[in-house]
């Protein structure tokens, strides 16, 4: 699982650009909608899908990605439909790397020995479980890397030189760098401070660097972009589902379409991002 992952960041170094990394919430607004989406962000431009796994106390998701949550849980949404959803995806693409971004309860419940083994059978390439500190590595990181699946870590501003180490020892994959404090989908940070937090960790680690929080437009893409191995875009594709979905929060014939268009923009930020870094 870890080689999909490793190939594409070769690939995109070559190409001397950085991963455009997009984020949807599993099973928003339901199953097939979810799916559609799912299927149309490679093809939109994303290098790297991060597969969000719905949960009923989000604590550090901002209002967008709650209330995704809380559509795909009363859509009958599960940690099992949500391999299912990555198992179904991996039937026409072999080749994009999928994260499972959540929290570690619903894995936990479902026994992290069997999760393994049915992420590994879904075709999952790393975890993303935000509340697992390193001090916990026993819980989940280290079985996951045994079996092959990435395990990647947060890093953010607070993140100190002192307690870095920590943080990359047993993160793999990339580093998921939250470029500021607080919840998803506040503003976007500094491309300079950015720039200068993202030469911090490379000091500590040769992982690749993707930043996340606050990208919503090619714009911002192609900012961060010029400083990272990768953009994380969640909020802004969270939010272009919900404008598209009726009153009532069913999804319409726009809803798919909606965030392939996006995507696509976001992705000429990124395919050009290098070029102006270089200039």
């Amino acid at each position: 699982m870890t080689a999909r992952m490793d190939k594409r960041f070769a690939d995109l170094k070559a190409e001397g650009r950085p991963a455009l990394v997009t984020y949807f919430m599993g099973g928003d607004p339901d199953y097939e909608t979810s799916l559609g989406i799912m299927k149309a962000l490679p093809e939109a431009g994303a290098d790297i899908i991060e597969l969000g796994m719905p949960f009923s106390d989000p604590m550090a998701d901002g209002p967008a990605i709650q209330m995704a949550g809380q559509r795909a849980l009363k859509g009958g949404q599960t940690l099992k439909k949500t391999l299912q959803l990555a198992a179904d995806f991996r039937k026409t693409d072999s080749d994009t790397p999928i994260v499972m971004m959540g929290y570690y309860n619903p894995i936990y419940i479902y026994g992290v020995e069997k999760f393994l083994d049915d992420a590994i059978a879904a075709g999952i390439d790393g975890l993303i479980v935000v509340d697992l500190p390193p001090e916990m590595d026993d819980e989940l990181c280290i079985p996951a890397i045994r079996k092959g699946i990435n395990f990647i870590r947060l890093a953010t501003p607070t993140t100190d030189d002192k307690r870095l180490p920590a943080v990359l020892k047993n993160t793999s994959g990339f580093v998921y760098y939250v470029s500021m404090n607080g919840i998803t989908g506040s503003a976007l940070p500094d491309p300079s401070l950015v720039s200068g937090a993202v030469k911090r960790i490379k000091d500590h680690t040769d992982l690749p660097i993707c930043v996340g929080f606050g990208v919503k437009t090619a714009e911002h893409a192609k900012l961060i972009g010029g400083a990272a191995d990768g953009v994380v875009v969640g909020t802004a594709i969270v939010n272009q589902i919900a404008t598209s979905l009726t009153k009532d929060g069913k999804a319409t014939s726009d809803t798919v379409q909606a965030v392939a268009t996006l995507v696509r923009g976001l992705s000429t930020g990124t395919r050009s991002a290098r070029l102006v870094a270089a200039e």
